[in-house]
């Protein structure tokens, strides 16, 4: 049975966006700890949109791209030297 990576690469960074939301809340003086939780919910809320905007993409996801690269400028180089090959003759 194949793994769903990119849900595991989501729960993870779900998870650290969490730990980073209770970090920065812990932040808060003690005289405005009311707000905590009004202010974790703007804090997630904050990461969450930035991450989005950002249109990462899971290491998969970029080895597969640069997999492809590599194979496509390998190719490129065989098909230059062939064409020089037929220009020679």
């Amino acid at each position: 049975m194949e793994r769903d990576n990119k849900n595991d690469v989501f729960i993870n960074m779900n998870e650290s966006l969490e730990e980073l939301t209770r970090r920065i809340s812990s932040l808060i003086p003690g005289d405005v700890k009311h707000m905590q939780d009004d202010f974790e919910n703007n804090v997630r809320s904050l990461l969450q949109s930035t991450l989005n905007k950002m249109n990462l993409v899971t290491r998969e996801e970029f080895d597969v791209q640069s997999a492809v690269l590599q194979r496509t400028r390998e190719k490129l180089e065989q098909l230059e030297k062939q064409l020089e090959q037929l220009q020679k003759k």
